[in-house]
């Protein structure tokens, strides 16, 4: 056995994370070890899948001289992202930046510190625009030969033609309640009972599941969304609905953003100091001007998310409702509100459920696709969503 599918079986070796992902850890292994090696790689898979924490790995065990250990300072800043020769780009707003990939791409030619390779990781390639994907085209088609790119993505249609088909895809699937229980129990000490459900409730979503795991408030909000449904049974009760799912993504995201909004803004006084005419300079004001908009689009984007989060919750519920109705084996995804949903159950048809499915999805594409108002969209697909 070579040194990099070695690795792949030991504990601690960096592909711990990746859940349910064996196939993928035996095809990365093989890379590393020389067999099947390329220049692009493109990562997919549905949401919570682990597209990122694969990329990751992936770049740690490249750069590991035992070809992914797992312990070693090498794999522990690759994986954390300080590696001096891992560069990894994150989207906090909805689209990837021209002068951001630029940069990118003039690192990309440098040679690595460390002399193994020059990784560029992508994690959000969905949100590469025409005009920021050409910037990137030529360095991935022309590469230097220790510049390795890693892109991730939800599906191949979701990237650009032209960076797709330079870049060999690895797809990623969505692994199971059992698969994601037993890695909560055995990679965090959870609770058989706590990881069951965790596991169930994130739909195989690994990050979703930890969250659900470790943090009752949480777990706390997630109960609040599965309820709605049962609850839209008149007009004021679909509006009072639209507004709680908002105001739960407010609440939630300035939990996450007021420290590292405060933390910003004393970062950028600091560099100023406390001259006042410095602070009434053209360059202070252009510096003030660009972190406000920075975080208001940061703030923007994980409100969606938790919307995005919240309406994938509702529709497992009325997907629980339809396994109901057709006598479908197994555990429901809300065995919490096994009761509401019998109710729903009771009270609608599975044909019925699946048009409250689409209009689940025609208010996330609304939303996404033509920057809808999420409180005006929320109303209308609640309307759409009450029981009669």
């Amino acid at each position: 056995m070579t040194t990099a599918a070695a690795s792949a079986t030991q504990p601690g070796a960096v592909w711990g994370s990746l859940v349910g992902q064996r196939h993928v850890v035996k095809t990365l292994a093989r890379a590393v070890a020389g067999q099947g090696m390329t220049h692009a790689w493109l990562f997919t898979g549905p949401p919570g899948s682990g597209r990122s924490n694969a990329a990751l790995a992936f770049a740690a065990a490249l750069q590991c001289p035992d070809a992914g250990c797992g312990t070693c300072r090498t794999c522990q800043t690759a994986l954390a992202g300080t590696h001096p020769d891992v560069s990894v780009t994150r989207s906090e707003t909805s689209v990837l930046y021209i002068d951001d990939m630029r940069d990118l791409v003039h690192r990309s030619a440098l040679a690595p510190a460390e002399r193994r390779w020059q990784i560029m990781v992508i994690e959000d390639a969905d949100r590469l625009g025409e005009r920021t994907g050409n910037t990137l085209l030529k360095a991935i088609e022309e590469p230097t030969p220790k510049t390795v790119w890693l892109l991730c993505a939800p599906t191949l249609e979701d990237v650009l033609p032209t960076i797709r088909s330079r870049a060999r895809n690895i797809s990623l699937t969505t692994p199971t309640a059992a698969e994601v229980a037993r890695f909560l129990m055995e990679k965090d000490g959870v609770p058989e009972p706590v990881a069951a459900f965790a596991a169930r409730a994130s739909q195989g979503h690994i990050g979703r599941a930890r969250a659900l795991a470790r943090d009752e408030a949480t777990r706390n909000r997630r109960r609040e969304v599965v309820a709605l449904p049962g609850r839209l049974t008149s007009l004021g009760a679909c509006m009072n609905a639209a507004a709680n799912l908002v105001e739960i993504a407010k609440d939630e995201t300035e939990s996450i953003t007021d420290s590292t909004n405060t933390r910003e803004m004393a970062e950028l006084d600091a560099t100023y100091g406390d001259d006042r005419k410095a602070k009434q300079s053209r360059s202070y004001k252009a510096a003030l001007r660009e972190l406000t908009h920075s975080q208001k689009q940061r703030q923007k984007r994980r409100e969606m998310d938790v919307i995005d989060r919240s309406l994938m919750d509702i529709m497992s519920v009325y997907r629980d409702a339809i396994a109901m109705q057709s006598g479908a084996p197994g555990a429901l995804v809300n065995e919490e509100v096994r009761r509401e949903i019998e109710d729903i159950a009771r009270r609608s048809t599975p044909e019925e459920n699946l048009r409250r499915i689409d209009a689940i999805f025609l208010a996330r594409e609304n939303m996404s696709e033509f920057n809808a108002t999420p409180l005006m969209t929320l109303e209308s697909m609640m309307v759409t969503l009450r029981i009669r």
